[in-house]
């Protein structure tokens, strides 16, 4: 019995040095696609609700603005001190701050031009909305199934990765808008394309050198996910992923509250 297990084991081949380092490659590579993915996924959310906030709560932030400059003023007015007065100046710069280059054009223009929104303002026309952007599920799972499957990292060649990169940048603009139909055009597209050349062994310092470009790669999308985590929209976002129109409710609630709050105070300066 020993001896045949001998024999066994003695016929099996032996796995090849490299082998580890290729399974170490690719489980590094899917699991960059799948972070990449949620980093992605909620950037969006974090733009979406950061319009719906805009939209919503902008008008009230600007009336506390413009409310807590004529509380400063009146303040003024009424004791001529100089510590009051440039509290009031200081006060009244922030209704109407200067917009820096970023700030004009955000928004308002894109490669192919001014978005329909920037030209009404121009000339005067009504102005539509911004529009309330959330994929649905169907969209979700459409956009993750083109990710993992023409994320350019998987290319071995550097047309084929121009291809795929050329590629996302249009499944991510679809996603963005949660335009579902375009994501599956898009799907259809890819399932069409030319077909992928199977991935032969790779030399064990090219793998070496992968694994080191996806740890860089991981490093600066970690970065990217604390930023947005960090950011205001992001932290608000994260107190009610599952319901953010609730948070906006709440948030309007106590800002109307300071808006009565505030006004009242001014009247009983101006009596």
């Amino acid at each position: 019995m020993a001896a045949a297990e001998e024999a066994a084991a003695v016929e099996e081949p032996a796995e090849r040095p490299e082998a580890r380092l290729e399974r170490a490659v690719r489980a590094a590579e899917q699991a960059l696609i799948e972070y990449e993915i949620a980093v992605e996924t909620f950037r969006v959310e974090v733009d979406n609700f950061s319009r719906l906030h805009h939209q919503k709560l902008g008008p009230m932030y600007t009336r506390l603005d413009e409310l807590d400059a004529r509380i400063a003023e009146a303040v003024a007015a009424r004791t001529g001190d100089p510590e009051d007065i440039r509290k009031a100046d200081e006060a009244r710069a922030r209704v109407m701050p200067m917009p820096g280059v970023e700030e004009l054009f955000h928004g308002w223009m894109d490669g192919d031009g001014l978005f329909p929104e920037a030209a009404a303002m121009l000339t005067d026309q009504p102005v539509r909305p911004p529009q309330r952007v959330r994929p649905s599920d169907e969209a979700r799972k459409l956009y993750r199934e083109l990710a993992r499957k023409a994320h350019p990292d998987l290319a071995q060649e550097e047309a084929e990765r121009a291809r795929r990169e050329e590629f996302i940048t249009r499944v991510n603009a679809a996603y963005a808008r949660g335009d579902e139909a375009l994501l599956r055009e898009l799907a259809e597209e890819w399932a069409a394309g030319p077909a992928l050349k199977e991935q032969g062994p790779t030399p064990s310092e090219e793998l070496y050198a992968r694994l080191e470009w996806l740890a860089q790669r991981k490093e600066m999308l970690t970065l990217v996910a604390k930023d947005l985590e960090e950011s205001a929209i992001g932290a608000m976002l994260r107190l009610a992923p599952d319901d953010p129109d609730r948070l906006l409710d709440e948030i309007a609630e106590q800002l109307l509250a300071q808006v009565a709050a505030r006004e009242a105070e001014l009247a009983a300066l101006l009596g």
